[in-house]
């Protein structure tokens, strides 16, 4: 009788020591995701930053040529500055559903007013021949792509994460720990899904 009740106390205490290791196991993992997700939002963060700094120079340009044209260039100063503070948010807490929700509206206006900046930059031959301009839409055309190469690596580190938060028995962590799902980064037209056309 006593030596099974030792055998039982052993079984429970390595049934209990396995199921503690597997916790921690499972909280870490989790961590770990989360953080990854977090890190591909900073290199997404680095390369809008870098549009951002862009665009009042592309505006200044554009401005001596397209005088009459003013409240296209106001619209994207405008849709830039949103753009800049809704990043601010969503890089404070990138799994906030709601910043990354106004992140990809901001962003998606921003392209909007981009593409009528090009538009009506093209009835103007001097401004599509000007360096400085030209120089400009390629440094910006270059960013736009690593910016939708940081937003892939973004949502695919989002994905793996959610999906480890919900799968049995990860999930039984996830929600006393507080670990919430996470927002993909997208745009919500599908015709803002191009990058803005800059060819001069």
């Amino acid at each position: 009788m006593f030596g099974a009740l030792i055998i039982l106390l052993i079984v429970v205490a390595v049934s209990v020591l396995f199921i503690l290791m597997w916790a921690v196991g499972a909280y870490n993992g989790l961590v770990a995701l989360r953080n990854r997700f977090k890190n591909a939002f900073a290199q997404i963060d680095v390369q809008l930053k870098r549009r951002y700094d862009l665009i009042p120079n592309l505006v200044e340009t554009a401005k001596g040529y397209i005088k009459h044209e003013r409240g296209t260039l106001e619209a994207v100063v405008t849709a830039r500055n949103a753009a800049s503070a809704a990043n601010v948010r969503a890089a404070q807490n990138p799994g906030d559903a709601a910043a990354m929700k106004d992140l990809s509206g901001a962003e998606s206006a921003l392209t909007s007013t981009l593409g009528r900046l090009f538009a009506v930059a093209e009835a103007y031959p001097d401004l599509k021949a000007n360096s400085t301009m030209m120089a400009l839409m390629e440094e910006l055309t270059s960013t736009e792509n690593k910016i939708a190469f940081a937003r892939q690596a973004y949502n695919d580190a989002v994905m793996g994460y959610n999906t480890k938060r919900e799968t049995f028995p990860t999930n039984l962590i996830a929600g006393p720990f507080n670990f919430g799902p996470a927002e993909l980064f997208v745009i919500e037209k599908p015709e803002e899904k191009q990058a803005p056309k800059v060819a001069f």
